[in-house]
């Protein structure tokens, strides 16, 4: 079987000198091998179809036979590295606490260990007859969330 540290190895240098990054390597029973990949602004079926053939080429076939998909990351699925956190900082997301809170705000800051999530909500300030929106600031560390995604609204 091949192995993903091998896969990962040939993947990251060849994407060294490029703006893309690995989100996930997968390596499955009967040698599929899934890659995924990203970029900071806009990534394409070429550069999908160039590492593809890159990774083909450090293989043998006729010694262990593979299949190989690499693709990119899909735009409404869970950031998996932080460099995705990181690409959309000031972006709307959807976040999900391991406790089932489901909530969406604009991805204000991102580090190794916590993200902040800036939310609204409609609060009456004392002596008021109206509800005003108010922003909140609220930190999690990545361990209380099941999941963080880009929030696709069509308006």
């Amino acid at each position: 079987m091949i192995e993903k540290s091998l896969v990962k190895q040939i993947a990251e240098k060849y994407l060294a000198d490029k703006e893309h990054f690995i989100v996930s390597i997968d390596v499955r029973p009967g040698n599929i091998i899934v890659v995924e990949i990203d970029n900071d602004s806009s990534i394409n079926i070429e550069d999908c179809m160039a590492l593809s053939k890159h990774i083909e080429s450090q293989f043998d076939r006729e010694l262990e036979d593979f299949e190989l998909e690499v693709g990119s990351a899909g735009i409404g699925q869970a950031f998996k590295v932080l460099r995705q956190y990181q690409k959309n900082i000031g972006n709307e997301v959807e976040v999900l606490t391991k406790e089932g809170k489901k909530m969406s705000g604009l991805l204000k800051s991102v580090d190794e260990s916590h993200l902040v999530l800036t939310i609204e909500k409609m609060e009456k300030p004392e002596g008021s007859k109206r509800k005003v929106v108010v922003e909140e600031d609220l930190t999690f560390t990545y361990e209380e969330l099941k999941y963080t995604k880009y929030l696709i609204r069509f308006k």
